[in-house]
């Protein structure tokens, strides 16, 4: 694991969480794997070596029930919904270098090869436990075959985990009152031979790993918990025929598989190393990415970033990492886990049919970049975010149409039109420099795993674009000061080649079409971030729209759609699903579950004219990013024809400011001198009537009632 930034001269790899071969794609999925691919595309762009790699994670027990519902074996049933994700993924531009399948040779090999590692270093014990057991079947129940009540929290839970409480994961024999899936009787417990790794013993060693860990703050904090509680040791056999079976010779092992999460991370390796077999280890070399402490003498192994669900933290940060360790392996650089995805505000639950599928998606026409772009920059990736087709609407139409689009659009035209291209001039400075700082601001945004920044930096740059242009006026200039429009238009052709560019990790079809009409040679997809300041090409054809905006009468339809289908599902639901919870496992990005519904109903006694609580909510990352400063007003004054406005200057401690205010109507502003308040104090500075603000003041109300400190807070504190 490395501490130094991106780009390294080291080698890297970026996975994302195992989808489970077990039934049809969404949004939820989609938000993981669009998320590691852009950022993995990022990493390129700024000339990292990296691949991409992941898997269907073909084994566990809900394959195996589902599959025995349906009649056929679980490696049949399993290889269908893998051959369906190989075959989805790329509609989506989610550019695996390489997908495998935890059921094939390569990881069947490796997980075996570990297994015996962490037995020869100690770290598995045998030990008989209870695990529970249908009578009327006279079968083993292992993880899903079995539900009861939490032994920690009381809630509901799964055989493996407490999904609908407190999220722990649980061993064999912890669940209480078990009841068989199979049948719905009450199940027993008997006595069985089992493997543990005893992951208590490394204890220490995750500690150190969690205090160099990068990545989101929930993937570095929950496991803290775990570890200050005691860590169980892990039961990695289960009593069933599916899977792989564990690497032994006794006799008590011959009816043991390897338990799911065994080697569904291995899979990861498995599939780099295929990646790597098949280019060449001169192209990429997995075993750089994998054991490159034990490949130099550097300390600075190879680069392991994972993107996970939030549900599947305590595996990758506990459980993969020691394994890992002891096996040899680097261990993870950076652990990402993104938040849960809501439909319209409600829980996604496939058993109730509220969920935009993938392939619903793209029979509706829209373009893979559209949803790419919603996923990937609506919030911080840990943030939990909300999927409706009227905000999908409201988020194309402004930013993709309204400014990236309508910018690219309208400078390319008029080059076109005015010189058949590119005029003959050269970026200017004011241009150059906002370019540059455009890419500073991906290299920053990779280092800090921000694929939302990543996400917005091609619109925030059209932005300034549509801005620019707008200031320049340059069809004003045409005909009196040509150089001076030839010099508008140029440094625009410039922007849109860097919007070009800046655009492929989150839009790259997008990217590729912009770059195409821009008559540049190649492909964006080959070229790394300082491409947006070569000069662009001197000829190219008419442009046409990048986007196209969703009508409000669209966004009816589609509403009305989820609505007829979840209607549906609601009247023919079956309560006997054997597991209709198991879209939160094994990686995927959404929980299953309708927790959210009842939270949604407003309280009888909340008053009518109160606005509702915003749906989009904000990591706690985002909220330090906010400068709250207590201030002190030192004076204050009308401004003249403004009705009301009030200049004011403002003791924040570290400096005084000028901030101007809406409270002349409201407030006797010759009271206002020696008021505390509360200010934002890195908002942009801004002009109002002549006057500039820098900061703002803040307060509630339509009375605009000054938030202030209730004791001797002085100015320059930070509100928190």
């Amino acid at each position: 694991m490395s501490s130094q930034d991106f780009p390294t001269e080291e080698t890297a790899v970026v996975t994302c969480g195992l989808p489970y071969a077990n039934g049809d794609l969404h949004v939820g999925h989609l938000r993981g794997y669009t998320a590691a691919d852009a950022f993995n595309r990022a990493l390129e762009r700024i000339g990292q070596e990296t691949a991409y790699v992941s898997g269907s994670d073909m084994h566990g027990t809900p394959v195996a029930v589902n599959a025995w519902q349906e009649g056929v074996s679980p490696e049949e049933f399993s290889l269908e919904w893998h051959e369906q994700y190989a075959e989805t993924f790329p509609k989506f531009d989610v550019d695996f270098d390489n997908y495998g399948h935890t059921h094939d040779e390569t990881n069947t090999e490796l997980t075996r090869e570990i297994v015996r590692e962490l037995e020869a270093e100690g770290f598995v014990e045998e030990r008989t436990i209870e695990v529970a057991w249908d009578p009327e079947e006279d079968q083993a129940l292992p993880d899903r075959y079995v539900e009861g009540t939490c032994p920690y929290c009381g809630e509901q839970a799964r055989g493996d985990e407490c999904d609908e409480g407190c999220g722990r994961h649980l061993e064999p024999g912890e669940i209480e009152d078990p009841v068989s899936t199979v049948t719905g009787n009450p199940a027993e417990y008997r006595e069985r031979e089992h493997k543990f790794f005893t992951v208590s013993k490394l204890a220490d060693f995750l500690t150190e790993f969690l205090d160099d860990l990068d990545g989101t703050d929930n993937a570095r904090n929950q496991p803290r918990q775990w570890i200050e509680e005691g860590l169980q040791d892990w039961c990695i056999t289960r009593d069933m025929d599916w899977g792989i079976d564990y690497p032994g010779e006794h006799s008590s092992e011959d009816d043991l598989v390897l338990y799911v999460w065994v080697d569904a991370p291995i899979e990861y390796i498995a599939s780099t190393k295929q990646y790597s077999e098949r280019v060449g280890a001169d192209v990429y070399d997995w075993e750089d990415a994998w054991n490159g402490s034990e490949q130099s003498d550097s300390e600075n192994a190879g680069e392991i970033v994972h993107f996970i669900g939030r549900d599947i933290i305590q595996h990758h940060t506990i459980f993969w990492p020691a394994m890992l360790h002891v096996a040899g392996y680097d261990t993870p650089r950076a652990v990402c886990a993104t938040g849960f995805i809501t439909i319209n505000g409600k829980g996604l639950s496939t058993s109730r049919n509220r969920a935009i599928w993938a392939q619903e998606y793209l029979d509706e026409g829209f373009h893979p970049d559209l949803l790419r772009y919603y996923l990937t920059t609506n919030g911080g990736l840990q943030q939990d975010i909300d999927f409706s087709w009227e905000k999908f609407a409201d988020r194309v139409n402004g930013e993709l149409v309204g400014t990236l689009g309508n910018f690219a659009y309208r400078g390319m035209l008029f080059a076109f039109r005015n010189y058949d291209g590119t005029p003959e001039a050269t970026v200017s400075e004011e241009v150059e420099a906002e370019i540059e700082d455009a890419i500073d601001s991906v290299h920053a945004a990779v280092n800090e795993y921000d694929v939302r920044a990543i996400g917005t930096a091609p619109v925030e740059l059209a932005r300034f674009g549509n801005e620019y242009i707008q200031r320049n006026e340059p069809w004003s200039l045409v005909d009196d000061e040509p150089e001076a429009a030839a010099q508008v238009i140029y440094d625009c052709v410039q922007l849109s080649k860097a919007c070009a560019v800046l655009a492929e990790p989150v839009m790259p079809g997008t990217a590729e079409e912009l770059w195409t009409q821009l008559g540049e040679d190649g492909s964006v997809h080959d070229v790394e971030l300082e491409a947006a300041l070569e000069p662009p090409a001197d000829e190219f054809e008419e442009p046409t729209e990048l986007f196209e905006g969703v009508e409000d009468e669209r966004v009816e339809e589609l509403d009305a759609k989820l609505a007829d289908r979840v209607a549906s599902a609601a009247d023919g639901e079956d309560e006997s699903n054997v597991d209709e919870s198991d879209d939160a496992a094994d990686g995927d990005s959404a929980a299953d579950t309708d927790a959210t519904d009842e939270d949604a109903e407003s309280a009888d006694d909340v008053p009518a004219d109160l606005d509702p609580v915003l749906e989009d909510r904000i990591g706690f990352e985002e909220f330090q990013d906010l400068d709250l400063r207590v201030g002190r007003i030192e004076t204050a004054e009308g401004i003249e024809g403004a009705d009301e406005l009030v200049k004011l200057t403002v003791d924040i401690g570290v400096e005084v400011r000028q901030i101007v205010a809406g409270l002349k109507q409201l407030h006797d502003v010759d009271e206002l001198p020696g008021t505390k308040v509360v200010v934002m104090a890195n908002l942009e500075a801004a002009e109002l009537f002549g006057v500039e603000s820098d900061g703002m003041v803040l307060a509630a109300g339509e009375q605009a009632d000054l938030l202030t400190t209730y004791e001797d807070a002085v100015p320059g504190e930070r509100v928190r």
